[in-house]
């Protein structure tokens, strides 16, 4: 009888599906930045929409230059010490073939870099709601090249890379809820503690100027998350990207119609801001864990996170912290809810096997996302609060009380969002008196 013969398992091939599907779904997560910008930017009063804007989109460049540089070797180069990665031949993308696969998967690790890339990109971006109206514009771009760099990078590394701790410890984060959002929400309320209150808090109205560009901006995030959470199982073809999918549109959808039910039972109104702020929290907690869990788990993250964040909101008050546009409140609440509920509702059937409290796991798996959770919160607090301070002390981290008075726009940028002087030509016509025999009827004509 002839010896049995092993196969080796077969390679990995470069899949074009897969390559294309990514290289979407990277250009999605890159436009939920400018939706971003459009959702902060209606939030703040006229006299600091660009500055809003602008905050947004400077990330996609200075980020963009860090990661090809160093960042991408940072955070998914090899492992050293379980802390950060490393690999010399991607400083620059240097050697880094067309073909080559990343790490087993059937995509190029071009592909996966430029995927990363716009996560990179989002994530300090995220940090500038809590900011609004107060930050040179100077010192907002040094603060996130400096954050980049010594918190993002390494934070991606814990979390996702191989030989990160958070990741060989079983910590689940399907697509950012620690490296992310609570990774962007406590670094904004370290930034806020240090350089303090915007002039006239608490006692200036300092309501939204434009609800529609929030509501645009909302949208737009709420469409390039699609790539942002199903893009992040990396075109593998056993329906766990589809699950993921579903349950994003879910949690969503529950987390809105949840948040708008509290604030109806408390405020007395549906409002448009709500119903924005509502998706934006359902979408942070299911960022985590819709890998993780069941669709009706879907429902109950995105309704528990409405609620908890809509009554987050309003903690800056209570405790004297602007957090400008709800930053601390949405995403650092709305991404330790995410991530903690995974220890409870993981039901085993989807991207691993791991069964969470309710479905017979025990706590084992809470723990560990309680390891993961309050490690980032702690070390991206810490180290962003150091880095404001250090930057205040030196150049300065806000404009004069005068310029933020004036506004920010003018001061930081030499132009504002709009220009009514010629609206409708009323200006033009009242500016010059009409003739003495003129018939003023036709004047005003």
């Amino acid at each position: 009888m002839a010896p049995a013969i092993t196969l080796a398992a077969e390679a990995p091939k470069l899949s074009a599906a897969n390559t294309g599907f990514m290289l979407i779904c990277s250009a999605l997560v890159l436009i939920m930045t400018p939706g971003l910008a459009f959702f902060y930017g209606g939030m703040v009063r006229v006299k600091s929409t660009l500055n809003m804007l602008m905050m947004s989109f400077i990330s996609m460049g200075i980020i963009t230059i860090l990661w090809v540089l160093y960042g991408f070797s940072l955070a998914f180069g090899t492992d050293k010490g379980s802390f950060i990665g490393w690999t010399s031949d991607w400083v620059g993308l240097s050697n880094i073939g067309l073909t080559e696969l990343w790490d087993g998967y059937t995509i190029p690790v071009f592909v996966f870099m430029v995927f990363q890339l716009m996560f990179a990109i989002i994530t300090p971006a995220l940090i500038s709601g809590a900011l609004a109206d107060r930050v040179k514009f100077t010192a907002w771009s040094l603060f996130i090249t400096l954050w980049a760099t010594l918190v993002y990078f390494p934070v991606a590394h814990w979390v996702w890379g191989a030989g990160g701790w958070a990741f060989e410890l079983g910590v689940i984060d399907f697509a950012g809820g620690t490296a992310v959002h609570i990774n962007a929400g406590a670094a904004a309320l370290g930034v806020i503690l240090v350089i303090g209150k915007r002039v006239g808090f608490k006692k200036d109205p300092m309501r939204p100027h434009s609800l529609p560009l929030v509501m645009l901006g909302s949208g737009l995030l709420w469409f390039g998350w699609f790539g942002f959470n199903a893009g992040s199982w990396l075109g593998n073809d056993d329906g766990v990207g589809a699950l993921m999918f579903v349950n994003t549109q879910v949690a969503t959808a529950a987390a809105m119609l949840a948040w708008l039910l509290y604030e109806k039972i408390r405020h007395g109104a549906f409002t448009t801001l709500g119903a924005a702020s509502g998706a934006v929290a359902g979408l942070v907690a299911i960022t985590p864990s819709g890998g993780a869990v069941s669709p009706l788990g879907a429902i109950a993250v995105g309704a528990i996170a409405g609620v908890l964040c809509a009554m987050a909101v309003g903690l800056k008050y209570k405790f004297g912290y602007d957090d400008s546009l709800d930053v601390v409140g949405v995403h650092l609440v709305g991404g330790v809810i995410g991530s903690l509920l995974i220890g409870l509702f993981a039901s085993g059937k989807g991207q691993s096997t791991v069964e969470g409290l309710f479905y017979g796991g025990g706590l084992t798996q809470f723990w560990k996302q309680c390891a993961g959770v309050f490690a980032v919160l702690g070390y991206s607090l810490v180290v962003s609060a150091i880095l404001a301070f250090l930057i205040d002390k030196t150049m300065g981290m806000r404009v004069t009380e005068d310029e933020e008075i004036a506004g920010i726009d003018q001061a930081e940028h030499a132009e504002t969002a709009y220009d009514f002087s010629g609206a409708g030509g009323g200006a033009a016509r009242t500016a010059v008196p009409a003739p003495a025999d003129t018939d003023a009827k036709k004047v005003d004509a």
